[in-house]
């Protein structure tokens, strides 16, 4: 068969976790991956703001390999810039897409107007992007060009996460996104690849390992009834997608044994808690055991206690409910969002515990504490952090360096020698250094850590 040529360029989410969005090239096709926000402070907002180093009128395709910020988040500038490709994801994503970009809209109309500035793009975009996005199921082939397909496999990561597998000329070339941590309490393990010639892979904890998965119940339980004893505050920075979904199964598993008290549990973010009606709307993609408590009848969304607080008014109510209680408020990072009026109250206070339980991206507030200070600048006022601050990796939803390990190891075994290239992403630079280093060393293959705009020319 006559060997083809195509191109691969890394427009974002090299030299750090966030800002996703590659672009392969071949058959006269241009086909985009992810599209995401750069997350992690000032210089982070001015680099979304900066144009795009392709044309995107002259994009063909955008698949989305799941709803985060940092995977879609640009999506509606894309468009403002001109692109009227198709967008695909699968059901599950597009919905959470939605509320995503939308909430995301608000919080950055608040931040350009505080600055004197315009918006990113407006919700005219986000409406004319979501024209543009059809659905795709997992394992559904989708023709692009002679001889290229497109499918989507399930990564673990959040509901309805994808990997994007492209095939060109017979070979194969695989984009994971995310990897989940699997196995989750909710969603079915991260799919394995058995036939591909490139990977890209991401490489968020690159370089670090999480709490075993039997150990970070245990590690909650052990800071929810620390919570208890000391008449304090637990209150958990949350990502709205999938980290709150899990806690609250987690949660309502030790409520529903006896295993803690019942105390006033608070799920104070609107957006989580639409986003947790859109899980319940696709049971289906829930792995068997979920589905089995389910089908039992528990509802794992709901226990004795918790309160979902959309309305600001309940909100602001929280603060005269006395101690003990657990205040879950977006956003992840503490850096926007509901919880900052909370560490604002509460972070003061010695009795009071600060629980991280995802990626801190450097920069952010969550980091800085996450790494000792003694003080942090909340809406303008510096607080003082005497509470205790306590991180539990193990509910992240990213593979750690023994999981990203073992999913390449578990796919080379199966393909032999055909592997041309692995290309590791989505990483702060020494994660990313630490995983193409560890691939390279222990299972000798080629590995790249590309650099932002860097094009590479890719065999097919």
């Amino acid at each position: 068969m006559e060997t083809k040529k195509a191109k691969l360029t890394f427009a974002g989410g090299v030299g750090a976790p966030t800002g996703s969005n590659f672009l392969f090239e071949a058959e006269e096709k241009k086909i985009l991956i992810d599209c995401g926000l750069v997350q992690g402070g000032k210089m982070s907002e001015d680099e979304n703001r900066e144009p795009f180093i392709y044309d995107p009128a002259s994009i063909d395709f955008l698949f989305i390999t799941h709803a985060h910020l940092d995977h879609v988040g640009r999506i509606p500038f894309l468009v403002k810039s001109g692109f009227r490709g198709k967008i695909y994801s699968t059901p599950p994503t597009k919905d959470l897409a939605e509320l995503m970009l939308l909430d995301g809209f608000h919080l950055m109309e608040k931040e350009a107007k505080h600055e004197n500035k315009e918006p990113l793009y407006g919700t005219e975009d986000i409406k004319e992007a979501l024209s543009l996005w059809d659905t795709l199921s997992y394992h559904q082939d989708l023709p692009l060009a002679e001889g290229m397909t497109v499918m989507l496999r399930d990564s673990g990561h959040i509901l309805g996460s994808s990997m994007v597998e492209i095939t060109y000329n017979s070979k194969k070339i695989l984009f994971t996104g995310d990897l989940g941590n699997s196995p989750a309490p909710l969603l079915k393990d991260t799919e394995y690849v058995s036939d591909i010639d490139y990977l890209l892979i991401e490489s968020v904890y690159g370089d670090r390992v999480h709490e075993k998965r039997e150990e970070r119940k245990e590690l909650l339980k052990d800071v929810l009834e620390d919570t208890i004893r000391k008449k304090g505050v637990l209150l958990i920075p949350v990502f709205s997608l999938e980290r709150t979904q899990e806690l609250l199964f987690e949660i309502n598993d030790l409520v529903e044994h006896g295993r803690i008290p019942e105390i006033p549990i608070f799920l104070d973010s609107p957006l989580a808690i639409k986003a947790t009606a859109v899980y319940k709307k696709y049971e289906s993609y829930f792995n068997d055991a979920a589905r089995a408590i389910i089908k039992s009848g528990d509802d794992v969304f709901k226990f004795p206690m918790l309160k979902f607080t959309e309305d600001v008014e309940d909100s602001k109510a929280i603060l005269n409910v006395h101690p003990p209680k657990v205040i879950m408020a977006g956003s992840g990072m503490s850096n926007g969002g509901r919880i900052l009026h909370h560490e604002k109250n509460y972070l003061s206070d010695p009795n009071n515990t600060l629980l991280l339980v995802g990626y801190q991206a450097v920069g952010t507030p969550g980091r800085l504490m996450q790494e000792g200070a003694k003080s942090v600048c909340i809406m303008g006022a510096e607080v003082p952090l005497r509470a205790r601050v306590v991180s539990i990796h193990g509910y992240s939803a990213h593979r750690d360096t023994n999981g990203l390990f073992d999913f390449v190891e578990f796919m080379k075994d199966t393909m032999k020698d055909k592997w041309q290239k692995v290309f590791v992403v989505m990483g702060e630079p020494k994660a990313s250094a630490f995983l193409a280093q560890r691939l390279h060393d222990y299972l000798d293959l080629k590995t790249l850590v590309p650099k932002k705009g860097e094009s590479v020319e890719l065999e097919f």
